[in-house]
């Protein structure tokens, strides 16, 4: 029972606040346009600041592991491909590929996984070391699946192609993280008047972005394509982490480690994946489907697949 509790206590209070930004939408508290402005506030501002200062108090030459980040990078690689042959192979409508795989293997690393990392642990833990070996990659493969499968002209692909290899290279979280390698390197303390500051910006980021992912959730026509919407789903929440966890446990990962394996590949699909399906000319009711479905899902799959990984004491 006390595993339970526990599995139950890192999970629910990340939906709870996802449900009440959602309930706040509903009854027209919150408007489209808080949406917006919360996202870029999130993306641009709070979530930089909050990798920074944790990237930038780690003893890199202890944290830093090669092994783990090898492993994140590797495990995308393999599982992208995996699953773009199974898409292949048995979807007859090629069509809808682009969208099945994007959702089948691009989870919600950065915002949903920093929130879960800080609210087991305090912090975002291995999460930024993931973030820079999988996120670049996410983006890569995403745009390669989409353009093999995409209905829009060549030079609405090329322009989104180039946008988004740009949208990599200045993606405010990454340029967060590498700010923060310098100030690890050479041990910098920052003034109290900085680190507070520092703190009340980054305490922004996982309550704001869990209200503004809430509000933003709409079902709409997302559930239209449901046969593949489920089959994309359990690949997300099922298939993916149930090989490479256990690969993970095998090779020796723990606690902030196998928390940040679990982000990367149990994390629900990415509402950009659906903007990025429809932007490039890919089947946007399936994209938007598999976010739906696997958001409303993670809720039992990472509490139980917690509860396991508690239960073996292996977090």
């Amino acid at each position: 029972m006390e595993n339970f509790i526990y599995s139950i206590n890192a999970t629910m209070p990340v939906f709870l606040v996802m449900i009440l930004g959602w309930w706040l939408k509903k009854i027209h508290f919150l408007t489209d346009d808080f949406v917006t402005v919360a996202d870029k506030l999130v993306f641009k501002v709070a979530l930089p600041v909050l990798v920074f200062r944790d990237i930038a108090a780690a003893d890199l030459s202890k944290d830093f592991e090669w092994k783990f980040v090898l492993f994140c990078f590797f495990g995308t690689c393999v599982f992208f491909g995996v699953t773009w042959l199974f898409a292949e192979l048995l979807i007859k409508d090629k069509s809808l590929i682009g969208s099945f795989v994007q959702g089948a293997f691009r989870g919600s690393a950065a915002i949903l996984g920093i929130a879960f990392a800080e609210n087991i642990y305090g912090s975002s833990g291995l999460v930024p070391m993931m973030i820079v070996a999988s996120i670049p990659l996410f983006n890569i493969f995403s745009v390669i699946v989409l353009m093999r499968s995409a209905n829009a002209g060549e030079t609405n692909q090329r322009a989104v192609v180039k946008k988004t290899l740009k949208g990599i290279v200045t993606n405010p979280i990454i340029i967060g993280i590498f700010a923060g390698i310098p100030f690890a390197l050479l041990k910098v303390e920052f003034p109290v008047i900085v680190a507070k500051a520092m703190n009340s910006v980054a305490g922004l980021s996982t309550p704001l972005a869990l209200i503004a992912i809430g509000a933003g959730f709409s079902t709409g026509k997302a559930l239209e394509k449901w046969k593949l919407t489920v089959v994309a789903s359990i690949i997300k929440l099922v298939v993916i982490p149930g090989i490479f966890l256990p690969l993970a446990v095998w090779m020796g990962f723990r606690n902030e480690e196998l928390v940040a394996l679990l982000i990367l590949t149990g994390a629900p699909t990415t509402v950009s994946s659906y903007i990025m399906a429809k932007n490039m000319g890919n089947d946007g009711v399936l994209a938007s489907g598999i976010v739906v479905m696997t958001t409303l899902l993670s809720s039992v799959t990472l509490t139980f697949i917690i509860f396991v990984l508690k239960n073996f004491a292996y977090i």
